[in-house]
């Protein structure tokens, strides 16, 4: 029996705030339960799978398992922090014991000096900015000086927007690579994050956005799948999360249906090991931007997905669902919520089982590592 994995990440699909969310000012923060309250939300395949089953979960219909047993978890984060980076590297066995840094109050002047010198352009902005408003905000002052737009969140990033008519995309990820030897140390940032954009006011963002992310601290689960001789493989983002460590294989993506479109593509060959899957419009496109209405469709379009994806899995197929962190899009903020995430599964009953509340994103990276059979200490 061929043994396959298909860990799917809904980018900031949190389903309710964790004991410490006071700590990170997001109290109140529900990202499933806000969108379930706009009355829209149709997801009978996830439900299926223990949705509405989940601890903590009181709205809904539960699903009523007869004769049948699909786990369903509800998971806490261990590491300190609530951005991908830090989701992600958990699930694959990194539990980070500090938050990376951030910037409320924009970078350093000596680190902004510093990325003059080394880039040969000015910087303007340099402040906690929504993406889509900082092109708006800056756009033009950027394409009659040639000054770059870097800019940050609540979130560990270093964010630097250009025009691709003033900037070529390859020479802005030039930009990234300098800005990630730069900051390491304490000013090691989780991501740098180049931003293109093109067009006229209102500019518009293009698909060509790239991550710049800091390498592992040490090896991880996909290190020992790959080093197993198995596929691992990324979809999306992934490849940028991990600095391809780990990977033998990755291709980005444009959108969720892309994504989803890509995993598909892939789930029709012939292989063994782990498919790693981020789907980011959630996040980016509607947590981000506070758009509880798009968020619901997204979640309702995946599901409908879904149910097309499970109806062609094979007979060592597992799919596995989860979050990386919350991104309520409801609450007055625009930043990503420390909260809870599901674990959902699909497939074979030979999968370890779960249920509950556990504590550690880093029980899937486990459970994948046991049913693929692969030796070897799980690190830390």
């Amino acid at each position: 029996m061929t043994r396959r994995v298909f860990l799917i990440v809904l980018d900031s699909f949190g389903i309710g705030e964790m004991p410490d969310a006071a700590n990170y000012g997001d109290e109140g923060s529900n990202t499933l339960k806000h969108c379930f309250e706009t009355g829209k939300l149709d997801v009978p395949n996830m439900r299926s799978l223990g949705l509405f089953n989940l601890d903590g979960v009181d709205y809904g219909e539960p699903y009523e398992f007869i004769g049948e047993h699909r786990p369903f978890a509800r998971l806490s984060e261990r590491s300190k922090g609530k951005d991908t980076t830090t989701g992600h590297w958990e699930m694959m066995g990194i539990v980070s014991e500090k938050p990376f840094p951030t910037y409320p109050n924009g970078f350093p002047p000596e680190i902004i000096a510093e990325f003059e010198e080394k880039t040969g352009r000015k910087v303007i902005c340099n402040k906690p900015y929504s993406g889509t408003a900082v092109i708006a905000d800056y756009g033009e002052e950027h394409i009659k000086t040639g000054a770059l737009i870097v800019y940050t969140s609540a979130d560990s990033v270093f964010q630097i927007a250009a025009h691709e008519d003033i900037v070529p995309v390859e020479e802005l990820y030039r930009y990234c690579e300098i800005a990630r030897e730069m900051l390491q140390g304490e000013h090691a940032v989780g991501r740098v994050i180049a931003r293109p954009f093109t067009g006229e006011h209102p500019f518009t963002r293009t698909p060509r956005r790239h991550d710049f992310s800091l390498t592992p601290p040490h090896k991880t689960a996909l290190d020992a799948i790959s080093e197993a001789g198995l596929t691992c493989y990324g979809v999306g983002k992934i490849n940028d999360i991990f600095a391809g460590a780990g990977l033998n294989g990755f291709v980005r993506t444009v959108s969720n249906a892309d994504g989803m479109k890509k995993t598909a593509e892939f789930a029709a060959q012939d292989w063994e090991g782990l498919c790693f899957v981020n789907l980011v419009d959630f996040d980016m496109l509607y947590g981000h931007r506070n758009d509880v209405t798009g968020y619901t469709n997204a979640l309702n379009e995946f599901d409908k997905w879904l149910g097309d994806f499970m109806m062609n899995t094979w007979r060592g197929d597992v799919i596995l669902i989860t979050g990386d962190h919350g991104c309520d899009p409801t609450t007055p903020s625009t930043d990503h919520s420390r909260e809870y995430v599901p674990l959902l599964k699909y497939g074979n009953s030979l999968f370890p089982e779960f249920s509950g509340t556990m504590a550690g994103f880093d029980n899937i990276g486990k459970m994948i590592l046991e049913y693929l059979e692969v030796e070897g200490a799980f690190l830390k």
